[in-house]
């Protein structure tokens, strides 16, 4: 049985295949063009134009007062967007949002919500544009960009904003289409208006990086390094990055912040703090899931967490104290939501179709479009301009002619007439002769003759240089350079993310330039890489700067100047070694307190680093690693061995049970060794002596240690002359060119190094101590005193030294080390008291027995 259609003109036959295409396309290019992407000129959706042009209409500008959120979604939906209010309030919450745009575009008053929570409601906040926003609607009033008619066709609204400012890739954008979508990570203004800079000073520029060393001129991505978010983070990893500014379509891997404390006391434990969260991830789904991987054992060594936050992210996750902290970190990041990958796919209207862009593409359109704003503002001026001067051309002839003028006026019957007469006398317009009829009989003074024909000199002027913008390209380009310029100047701020290149990225290296950097690392273990141009030359007598933000009793102990190409090699007390290169060192500013050692190496959680060294190249910079043991043992290994470390470091030297590595230093082959032990003698000796052995040996003996002896110090000399500090528990010390100490052999008892007392107590340190440095002591009760190296006295070998420091009868020595000369690096340290504290050789101790020789002088090996 058939069923016919009724004949009808107002019934269109069609196949349901042929309607139900032709709808889905007109309902996926709706969504597409009116929805879910933002324009490549704005960077903005409709609905987030619609609210910036409403408040705008609303007068809400950033020195005006706040209106409620409610006015300004009612003016949006009733005068230009017909859809639900709560979209159009999430929207303006959205840009008002500091953790969801790098660059808010509204300033709100009230609850406008968290990472975890959403806003009050519509009828209880106010908002009004901030100061940046008056860039994105600069100039809107001149004609600069098309207004259509609204959804009702009772108004018009802009179909672009006519931004300054490159608003698609500063705040990114994120929307879901029909069969697309469009994911762009937000930027930093300053580096991306860099980038802009760059592109205009030189349109042939590449994409890539130029390479480190090379002559080419500099790539986008010497300027636009990386995304910059809102929620700060470290982005980690840089290929997919770079395939992002190449092709349109690549990923950010993107990690949280957390930092390790070590207990406070003997009843605390571990605590690992988040204080930085991966972009759009919350707090609650962190903690949830580090919960949930707890509960199935996913994670184990977590004692309790607790959620600290406050307008700052703090997690504190407090370990069971035998964790290991570096583990714990590691699973963290893979398992939970502290590491997550943000989809780079940069895809925007461009002339109402999706286009995939890459870094040149879209930068090339936003200047494209910044000159069409330019040339219509231009001619929209050049047009006020010539009217402005065709009415003052009228009015100068009226004054010429005053008097026949006013007679014309008088005689008329009416305003009509008297604007024909006008017209036909003087061959005028229209507008010319209302204006006349308009002038002010103040205007008549001769003043005011003058002003007119200033004002029209002006205008002539103007009027030449809006037609040379008009007729020149590169008048042009230099206003977007200006403008660009001033928006930095005005705008512009540091970067948020920090940046960290894996050691898998191929081209890492090519990418970084090899600069000079100072790396310096606290008593507490922080570190931090910092340009050497940073710490700015003062003349003698100047107050130095400020170079660290260091904790409570923290103080930079190593300052070490490095290249980013060099490696800097790390030994633990286990015997271990790591290494990394210096550029994978954060840099930080010169204030920052830096992160901790223990986050950039994978080592047992509480061994100690005792040594780090700079090496250029494992095969000409130096040619030995020599190592010294706490029970005597020496070692000497070419350095090239230790050139390919593992990512959980390498055995630096076989340790036999109950010895630990005291120190590690760089010897030339031609060096002196000096071995100095806790009962206060010492052993110098040739490093020929020591024969060369593998990287997984143990060593050979370098001191024959007396009974509850053992090594506390090494010094490696190149010449008779060179300093040797040693000091005692109890606070004495002094300072002993090598020279004095007589050569023996490896493996002898030595010499007399110190006269060891009950008053002055053991011996605790030996090392080379150069004039220019500072001497850092450390009492077991928190006392710390900083004096210069130089106001040691230099003694003889067998005394008891100079009093560094008074103790009171409870306390010791507890640590000591050389630092650099640095004082401001010391403002931070608490001022306690120590009482009677004496510096220098304000008392000597002189051994009865100064020149004796002893019987340690004469043993061998």
């Amino acid at each position: 049985m058939s069923f016919e259609v009724p004949k009808d003109k107002n019934i269109i036959e069609a196949t349901i295949e042929n309607e139900m295409k032709k709808s889905y396309i007109d309902y996926s290019m709706s969504v597409i063009v009116s929805r879910a992407l933002p324009d490549v000129r704005d960077g903005l959706k409709p609905v987030q134009r619609r609210i910036l042009f409403s408040m705008n209409e609303l007068g809400l500008h950033h020195n005006k007062k706040e209106n409620k959120c409610a006015r300004i979604v009612g003016e949006v939906m009733g005068k230009y967007h017909p859809h639900g209010d709560s979209s159009i309030y999430m929207a303006l919450v959205r840009m008002a949002q500091a953790f969801s745009l790098r660059y808010p575009l509204v300033k709100g008053q009230g609850n406008f919500g968290n990472i975890d929570f959403g806003p009050a409601s519509m009828r209880y906040t106010e908002a009004k544009m901030e100061k940046l926003t008056d860039e994105m609607l600069y100039d809107i009033d001149k004609e600069t960009v098309e207004f259509i008619p609204n959804y009702d066709e009772t108004m018009k609204e802009p179909t672009v904003l006519p931004a300054r400012i490159p608003n698609l890739f500063i705040n990114g954008a994120q929307g879901i289409a029909v069969g697309l979508a469009t994911s762009i990570p937000p930027h930093n203004l300053s580096e991306t208006l860099d980038g802009v800079l760059a592109l205009l000073d030189n349109p042939d520029i590449e994409i890539k990086p130029a390479r480190v060393g090379s002559d080419e001129p500099k790539g986008l991505m010497d300027y636009i390094k990386a995304p910059d978010f809102p929620s700060k983070g470290i982005i980690y990893g840089y290929s997919g990055i770079q395939s992002m500014y190449e092709t349109g379509r690549g990923r950010v891997v993107l990690r949280g912040r957390i930092e390790y404390f070590e207990p406070s006391s003997k009843n605390s434990r571990p605590i690992l703090v988040v204080t930085e969260l991966p972009y759009q991830i919350s707090r609650k789904a962190v903690i949830d899931k580090i919960v949930e991987l707890h509960k199935e054992k996913k994670i184990e060594g977590i004692y309790d967490i607790v959620n600290e936050s406050s307008k700052q992210t703090r997690i504190v996750i407090e370990l069971k104290k035998d964790a290991n902290p570096e583990v714990m970190i590691n699973q963290l990041y893979k398992f939970t939501p502290l590491q997550t990958s943000i989809s780079g796919n940069v895809i925007a209207l461009v002339n109402n179709k999706p286009v995939q862009l890459n870094l040149k593409q879209y930068l090339n359109l936003f200047i494209k479009y910044r000159e069409e704003i330019i040339v219509n503002r231009t001619a929209y001026d050049l047009r006020k301009a010539q009217d402005r001067i065709h009415i003052l051309e009228g009015l100068k002839i009226a004054l010429d002619n005053i008097d026949r003028v006013i007679k014309i006026i008088r005689e008329s019957e009416n305003t009509e007439t008297a604007k024909n007469q006008l017209m036909i006398e003087f061959n005028l317009s229209d507008i010319q002769a209302t204006a006349i009829l308009a002038m002010r009989l103040s205007q008549l003074t001769g003043l005011e003759r003058i002003k007119l024909e200033n004002e029209i000199e002006e205008l002539l002027l103007k009027i030449k240089d809006y037609n040379e913008i008009l007729e020149s390209h590169e008048r042009r380009l230099n206003i977007i350079r200006e403008e660009t310029l001033d928006i930095k100047t005005r705008f512009g701020d540091e970067r948020s993310s920090e940046i960290i290149y894996q050691a898998d990225d191929m081209t890492v290296e090519e990418l970084i330039p090899d600069d000079e950097m100072v790396i310096t690392i606290s008593h507490e273990g922080y570190i931090k890489r910092v340009l050497s141009n940073e710490y700015k030359a003062q003349g003698r007598g100047g107050f130095g700067s400020r170079g660290a933000a260091s904790r409570d009793n923290d103080f930079i102990q190593h300052m070490i100047t490095a290249k980013n190409h060099d490696y800097i090699m790390i030994f633990t007390e286990d015997g271990r070694c790591y290494w990394k290169k210096v550029w994978e060192i954060p840099e930080t500013a010169k204030t920052a307190k830096g992160r901790p050692v223990v986050n950039l190496i994978e080592r047992a959680h509480g061994v100690k680093i005792k040594s780090i060294l700079i090496v250029r190249d494992f095969e000409n910079d130096g040619k030995y690693l020599v190592m010294i043991t706490k029970n005597g043992v020496i070692k000497k290994t070419p350095l090239m061995d230790y050139s390919r470390p593992n990512r959980g470091g390498i055995i630096a030297i076989n340790l036999r049970e109950g010895d630990e590595l005291l120190d590690v230093q760089i010897t030339t082959g031609e060096n002196e060794i000096l071995l100095g032990t806790s009962l206060g003698y010492a052993n110098r000796f040739h490093e020929d002596e020591i024969r060369e052995v593998g990287r997984n040996s143990i060593g050979v003996k370098g001191i024959e240690l007396r009974e509850n002896d053992f090594v506390v110090g090494m010094v490696v000399a190149d010449s008779e002359t060179t300093p040797v500090l040693v000091i005692s528990r109890n606070g004495y010390g002094k300072r002993t060119e090598i020279g004095e100490y007589r050569k023996t052999k490896r493996g002898s008892k030595g010499v007399i190094s110190m006269n060891v007392t009950d008053k002055t107590g053991d011996m605790i340190a030996v090392t080379k101590a150069v004039e220019g440095n500072d001497l850092m002591i450390m009492t077991k009760e928190g006392i710390a005193i900083r004096q210069s190296v130089g106001k040691i006295r230099i003694m003889g070998r067998n005394t008891q030294g100079v009093r560094l420091i008074t103790l009171r009868e409870t306390d010791m020595i507890g640590d000591i080390c050389i630092v650099p000369e640095s004082p401001e690096e010391y403002e931070n340290i608490d001022n306690q008291d120590v009482e009677n504290t004496e510096v220098g050789d304000v008392e000597v101790i002189a051994s009865e027995a100064d020149n004796t020789t002893t019987e340690a002088e004469t043993s061998e090996e």
